[in-house]
């Protein structure tokens, strides 16, 4: 069977490509551009598509044999990607590029040349596992818990899921370096990285946001407490994200936290943490991947940002596209923007886009 390998150049993406040799598969590696040529050129830039990425990517292909591929899909990246990351960031919400970029690039654009080239298949280096039972398959988190990945996974189309192999998400993190080292591959050692990929390398975005819609979202305005009252300025909401604590260059004698965003008035809420727990919240856009999707309220663990822990939950289905989320314990700045993720023990049910928190 003939298997399209992405390999971004890292070294999780590099030992799924050697294990989907050593199964046996007939593996085809690409790496895909994703940027203009002119942001894609320097040398240890974290941009997927540098001139190191591709250079580690293809050493690696050539290590195992493997034919290699550089595909550009830098006008349908910045179509359905970044456009998307810097409008969610004009309208006050918090965008989480990744889940996008997976859904729409890797699962999509890139399955698409997948199958042109004669593959049955995609693979990639995500910390993740697909399970199958009686002839169903189940997206699940990976065995390495730290590094599970499934989170940023949940938007993928339910047919696509028979066509993905996930090869380290058996392993943990340390195994992949391991076995990378043992083989030699000059990336075994490679630092990863932890930020969006269009994030200046000290994990700065708003340079980029700017560029994208102009001044509109870096008008300075009001910061008020939750009183009302005026306690400062800030320099325009795109900066902002709810349950923000550092940069908000205010002393009000306790911690506080962005509360709410009002891209309508140009303003910031900022209060005490205990303004910041919610215990319900509203989602839409959902994605379902199981079998049975819910028509009544039902029990998940829900994780509201990618490196929280699940929370015991109800999910109530208000309409085809809608559901609420009440939690059994107040959660911490439910952010609009961000997914939520549903998981019935390590399976992903499915998941959607946070709206607002309701109380």
């Amino acid at each position: 069977m003939r298997v399209v390998v992405a390999m971004s150049g890292g070294v999780d993406s590099s030992v799924a490509a050697l294990l989907i040799r050593d199964a046996g598969y007939e593996g085809i590696g690409i790496t895909m551009k994703t940027w203009p040529q002119e942001d894609c050129g320097a040398a240890g830039d974290k941009l997927c598509c540098s001139l190191e990425a591709v250079q580690f990517a293809r050493s690696v292909a050539e290590d195992l044999s493997m034919p290699f591929y550089v595909v550009n899909y830098s006008d349908v990246f910045e179509k359905e990607v970044t456009d998307y990351f810097a409008a969610e960031y004009e309208r006050g919400r918090t965008p989480n590029p990744c889940i996008y970029c997976n859904s729409r690039i890797k699962f999509g654009h890139l399955y698409r040349k997948a199958l042109s080239v004669g593959a049955e298949k995609i693979a990639t280096g995500h910390y993740a596992r697909m399970i199958e039972k009686n002839g169903s398959f189940f997206l699940s988190e990976g065995v390495d818990k730290k590094k599970d990945q499934s989170y940023f996974l949940f938007a993928i189309p339910r047919e696509m899921l028979p066509k993905i192999l996930f090869p380290v998400g058996e392993l943990r993190k340390e195994e992949v370096r391991r076995i990378a080292l043992e083989k030699g591959f000059m990336n075994a050692e490679r630092e990863e990285s932890q930020d969006i990929c269009f994030a200046t390398k000290d994990g700065d975005y708003r340079k980029y946001i700017s560029a994208r819609v102009g001044a509109k979202a870096f008008t300075p305005g009001d910061v008020l407490d939750v009183s009302g009252k005026v306690v400062g300025r800030h320099e325009g909401i795109a900066g902002y994200t709810l349950g923000q604590r550092k940069g908000l260059g205010i002393a009000m004698g306790k911690p506080v936290y962005v509360l709410r965003i009002d891209t309508a008035n140009n303003t910031v809420v900022i209060g005490g943490q205990e303004h910041a727990m919610k215990k319900k919240i509203s989602v839409s856009g959902l994605n379902w991947l199981i079998d049975n999707v819910p028509e009544n309220p039902t029990r998940y663990g829900v994780k509201i940002r990618y490196l929280s822990k699940k929370a015991d939950s109800t999910v109530t289905p208000v309409s085809p596209d809608k559901v609420t989320v009440e939690f059994d314990a107040e959660q911490f700045a439910p952010t609009p923007g961000q997914a939520a993720v549903f998981y019935d023990g390590e399976i992903v049910a499915g998941g959607g886009w946070i709206d607002e928190a309701l109380e």
